[in-house]
């Protein structure tokens, strides 16, 4: 099942129901009105939302209407939580090495993890607004986030699988030029991490298919920027833990509330053919490789581009499609 939320001017948009190809969708009010809303009464709203997706489907929905990318708001427009990992360990040891770093001790034991801003997602065609200047290294990171239900404390992480509920396409902006002061000020990241953004659907993990393993998911995970294209990354392999690690990871002291949306960090692969899922790897490669980084971060009117495909050339999620620009405040 695909679901979406359109934007209807309030803070959490309208819940719809997204046929499987992406053309048409219909609201249902009397069902949920809201994602959080559905997220928080799972069990009892997932069949009638499943008899609308199958309506669409059979092209037998009466309400229905074209679905449109560009009129939704991220589908989950703000969650109560966001936490996100470091789970690649391709992407860690190559940035690392970039800057003459080592790698954290029992990375390899104990999963990467931490808290970030949720109060809004920015939609899939939304602008990247900023109001300093380039040099603060506007980044994008390709991942695929996982949407939880109620998670009790002290779940572990074989039970941690039956309480993700939805998938979805992620770019966890990053300032690259004010995370290294922060970090380095030993209190871990705020101003570094700005609003992220979500693809135009979220999706249930059955309709993932043979992709999804209940661990993670796999396809072909395409990111360009400035129309060039940088890399075709599987999210499904070359990761240390999983969502449901994570999950558990999480919830060792407290309970995680429905809706709390998890990423892996940004998506990298051992075979350096793929490429990569985040300017600062590729300039890493670059400094590693040929002495010098040369391609440079996010500039205002480059465009990014990212986009999760199944083997078959299905899109899962829909596209992130952004473009960087200056942001004016209205009070000057």
């Amino acid at each position: 099942m695909k679901l979406a939320s359109l934007n209807n001017g309030t803070p959490d948009g309208q819940l719809v129901v997204v046929s499987r190809d992406m053309r048409t969708a219909s609201a249902v009010p009397t069902i949920a009105a809201t994602m959080q809303a559905a997220l928080d009464r799972w069990t009892q709203v997932l069949p009638g939302l499943q008899r609308v997706y199958e309506r669409l489907n059979a092209s037998d929905c009466p309400d229905a209407w074209h679905f449109d990318p560009t009129a939704v708001a991220a589908p989950l427009p703000r969650a109560y939580q966001f936490l996100d990992g470091s789970v690649y360990p391709s992407h860690m040891a190559t940035v690392r090495k970039a800057r003459g770093a080592i790698m954290p001790a029992g990375f390899e034991t104990t999963p990467l993890l931490y808290q970030g801003n949720s109060d809004r997602f920015l939609a899939p065609t939304e602008p990247i607004l900023h109001a300093q200047d380039e040099g603060y290294g506007i980044d994008f990171e390709a991942e695929v986030v996982a949407v939880t239900g109620n998670v009790p404390q002290g779940t572990r992480s074989a039970s941690a699988r039956s309480a993700i509920l939805l998938l979805g396409l992620l770019n966890d902006t990053s300032l690259r030029g004010v995370i290294p002061d922060e970090i380095g000020r030993g209190f871990g990241f705020m101003q570094g991490k700005p609003a992220r953004t979500m693809g135009p659907v979220f999706i249930t993990p059955d309709e993932a298919g043979p992709l999804w393993d209940g661990r993670l998911l796999s396809g072909r995970y395409v990111c360009e920027v400035r129309g060039e294209r940088i890399g075709e990354l599987d999210p499904g392999i070359d990761a240390m833990f999983g969502y449901d690690d994570l999950i558990a990871h999480a919830a060792r002291t407290r309970d995680l509330g429905a809706g709390t949306v998890l990423g892996l960090g940004a998506i990298a692969n051992l075979d350096r053919r793929r490429g990569c899922g985040c300017i600062a790897e590729l300039r890493a490669y670059e400094q590693i490789e040929q002495g010098q980084a040369r391609t440079p971060c996010l500039r205002f009117g480059d465009d990014v581009y990212l986009e999760l495909f199944a083997p078959e050339g299905t899109s899962l999620f829909g596209a992130i499609r952004q473009r960087v620009g200056r942001f004016v405040s209205v009070s000057g």
